[in-house]
């Protein structure tokens, strides 16, 4: 799906954290960080428990030279991916965390 065709859908549901996540994804693939922390961010709102929102939420902030702030979300989510027995969630926040430092 294209960008232009899901933040056409957003316009119209604002409050659907998996269209703000899918959203969120594709810009981060895009390389358009700043776009995707903005829509992962609202994502995160609506549905904290979501481990994929974490996991690339904090990529994008790592990707943006937001250590600090990606180590957080990064241990957020490890937590969360946790609790919910997200076994491969965890392993890939977890590498992701290490190489940040």
């Amino acid at each position: 799906m294209d960008r232009t065709a899901l933040e056409k859908m957003l316009h119209r549901d604002k409050n659907n954290a998996m269209l703000l996540y899918t959203l969120g994804l594709l810009c981060f693939k895009q390389k358009d960080y700043q776009a995707a922390v903005e829509h992962l961010s609202l994502a995160l709102e609506q549905d904290a428990s979501h481990s994929a929102s974490w996991k690339v939420y904090a990529s994008a902030l790592a990707a943006l030279k937001q250590t600090d702030k990606a180590k957080e979300a990064f241990e957020k989510g490890i937590s969360i991916a946790e609790s919910k027995g997200d076994i491969q969630a965890v392993k890939e926040m977890k590498v992701f965390l290490r190489r940040l430092g």
